[in-house]
Parts: C-alpha cells; structure tokens; sequence
C-alpha cells in the first residue's frame, strides 16, 4: 500500500513507527470514540507481528505521514469485519491531536476511497462511527458516506455505519 496526496503519504511500515503509533492507540483522547486506549505493550506486539507477516496482511492500518515534515501523523486504512453476519470493509483513519482541524482525516480518507474502489475494486465501504464522533462523521459524509444505520458491536457499544457503494462502472 501506497497512497499519496497533497499533503500526505500513507505507506508500510517501518519499525520506526511503531512507537509513535503505539503512543497514539494508547491515547486516551485519541481513542475516546473507538473503545479507549489500548494496551501500549500490546499495540507494539500487534505491529511486529504484522510487520513481520509474510506477505503482509491485505487488510491493514498504514502510517499515514505529513509530507511537509515527514513525521507519522496518524494510522489509516481498510479492515475487513463483520457486521451483523456480514463481511464488510470498513475505512478507519485516526489522528494525533496535533493533526486535528486541518483537513488531513477528509484528505487522506478521500484519497483512500479512491483506492479502494479504483484499484482494489471494492463494490461497498462503511465506516462504524460513534454517535458522539461528530468529527468523524462530518469527515464520512463530506466524502460522499451516507449514514445508513446503526448497529450494537459484539463489545455491547452502540455504532452508526456509514456506507458508500462504488459508482465506478
């Protein structure tokens, strides 16, 4: 995976993201919407095995960088998950603090729906958002995501499922 837009670049891993990502999961702000903080330990255990998954995991979060100043601003991407006895792909995309406000969640989400139904030739997207996750939600909608229902998680949370089909012929 490699994605380029204005201002950003998502790509692979590399070992030296692994603390800067692990930092962000584990930030309660950051993960209010999305079940809380994880487990710092486990998140740098998780993106080492994945790193060293060959081949790579299809279906993945990649480091998404500010090209301007080349730092690691966020982890986004495609995961496969069901919902309600259904497989679909879900776009995820999360942000350090720091990169709030300035459009890079619509840049980069935009970028990777174009992706996902040119190149990949997905037919379907959803993105499962927090009622509370206003900001989210904008971002899903100014992409063209529509808010389709919403759904209970298998860890009891309340979702709304935002979805958008393909319009490429």
């Amino acid at each position: 995976m490699r994605l380029e837009t204005e201002r950003l670049l998502l790509r692979p891993p590399e070992t030296a993201d692994f603390v800067t990502l692990a930092n962000l999961w584990s930030d309660a702000e950051v993960t209010q919407f999305m079940g809380g903080p994880r487990d710092y330990q486990s998140v740098l255990k998780s993106l080492q095995e994945d790193y060293e998954q060959n081949p790579p995991p299809e279906w993945n979060l990649w480091p998404v960088v500010e090209k301007a100043t080349g730092n690691v601003i966020g982890h986004c991407g495609i995961l496969d998950k069901e919902v309600e006895g259904r497989v679909e792909f879900e776009m995820v995309y999360v942000f350090t603090p720091s990169a709030w406000n300035k459009g890079y969640a619509t840049e980069i989400a935009s970028g990777l729906k174009d992706y996902a139904f040119e190149q990949l030739g997905l037919k379907r997207l959803i993105a499962l958002i927090s009622p509370l996750n206003t900001a989210s939600s904008n971002v899903a909608r100014k992409i063209g995501f529509h808010h389709e229902k919403d759904t209970v998680r298998p860890d009891g949370h309340r979702m709304q499922v935002y979805s958008l089909e393909n319009q490429i012929k």
